[in-house]
């Protein structure tokens, strides 16, 4: 097969993400040489502690998305959408409401690499608030992901360890989801006006590239399935094998730099997670359950994000309906909260992202940390 992809590419579709917002990444590569200091350990025992399953199967979804985003396929799905919706309000409660349904069927961050991409498109034919519709998004696959035993790692983890049939997790679960979803309507009706989407000057349609679109999608089936068998090597390979064959170019495109983000946060924060300080402080505190037990896995999910943070307060907290619930809203406020948050940011390529971020998710950890204790307590 030819490489599909010298055909110019859109705006949309550069060979690299901006330069804008590797901020994150400079910080934890200073917090990583400071705990190499402190904490002395091999290079070995350094690269363990990064969750490769993660990293490769981000890297496989980034290398196939990059694809699509060649294909045209995006620029053609946002020429419809833009052609049925026609207001701002409307839009952003369409994308908004898609990005948590799909969270709780194929994880959090698959719901972000096929939306985030497909709003960044939109931008380029249409005047939008961009920054607000990708952390509206970033929200809702927090929330959204939380009902489903499957829509997160820590809710997989928090299953296994409940013994709760499928639907009984999910009916616990249900409580806090409701006031989740609930705010975050909200707050797209409130921070969206109801105003109608302005249209760029029309530029020459992308041609959509089928067989490029048609190898991603192959690419995509095969990839779920090798993570799903647990077969990560074997999945990259064939993943990159094909890509480079076909069409070289959107291995250029990948964002290298989320990958290396992504792992030095695995880094940091379980030395984090280690420190002696750390145990003896959860040693000390009354968590084990209630809403101290609440109030805590949302603290330590802003510190060291909220699936290290339900492993560390596992052995310590004993309501796991808490736990669960704590860690679930945790996953608001800082960008460390979840991971989801970061990759949201990255895919999105917003100079300003973060500080539009941190301006719409502080307050809405917030509102919904208070609300959810409310509930409990009710």
């Amino acid at each position: 097969m030819s490489d599909s992809s010298t055909a110019p590419p859109s705006p949309a579709a550069g060979d690299a993400p901006a330069p804008a917002g590797n901020t994150l990444l400079w910080v934890l590569l200073a917090l990583a040489a400071v705990l190499a200091w402190w904490q002395p350990r091999g290079p070995v025992a350094t690269l363990q502690l990064v969750d490769w399953q993660t990293i490769g199967a981000l890297a496989g979804l980034l290398a196939i998305t990059q694809a699509v985003e060649r294909s045209g396929m995006l620029q053609a799905t946002a020429q419809r959408l833009l052609g049925r919706v026609s207001t701002l309000r409307g839009l952003a409660l369409l994308l908004t409401a898609a990005a948590a349904l799909l969270s709780a069927l194929v994880t959090n961050d698959v719901s972000l690499f096929l939306l985030v991409p497909l709003t960044r498109v939109l931008a380029t034919q249409a005047h939008l608030p961009l920054a607000r519709l990708v952390v509206l998004q970033a929200l809702a696959v927090n929330a959204g992901s939380a009902l489903t035993p499957i829509g997160n790692p820590q809710n997989l983890y928090l299953w296994h360890r409940s013994g709760e049939s499928f639907v009984g997790f999910m009916g616990m679960m249900a409580p806090t989801v409701a006031v989740m979803l609930f705010w975050l309507l909200a707050a797209a009706w409130w921070l969206v006006p109801r105003t109608p989407i302005a249209l760029k000057p029309a530029t020459e349609a992308a041609a959509v590239q089928p067989r490029l679109l048609a190898l991603a999608a192959g690419l995509f089936v095969a990839f779920v399935v090798a993570l799903d068998r647990h077969w990560l090597l074997a999945g990259l390979g064939l993943v990159f094998g094909a890509f480079a064959l076909a069409a070289p170019r959107v291995l250029r495109g990948i964002d290298w730099a989320l990958l290396l983000t992504i792992a030095l946060m695995f880094v940091v924060l379980r030395q984090v997670a280690e420190l002696p300080a750390m145990a003896a402080l959860l040693q000390q505190w009354p968590i084990a359950e209630g809403w101290r037990a609440y109030l805590a896995a949302i603290v330590a999910s802003q510190v060291i994000s909220n699936v290290p943070a339900t492993i560390l307060l596992d052995g310590t907290v004993r309501d796991l309906p808490a736990l669960a619930a704590g860690v679930s809203v945790g996953g608001f406020g800082c960008v460390l909260g979840s991971l989801a948050n970061l990759i949201a940011l990255r895919l999105a390529r917003l100079p300003e992202g973060m500080r539009e971020f941190h301006r719409l998710s502080i307050p809405f950890l917030l509102v919904c940390a208070a609300s959810a204790a409310l509930l409990r307590l009710g």
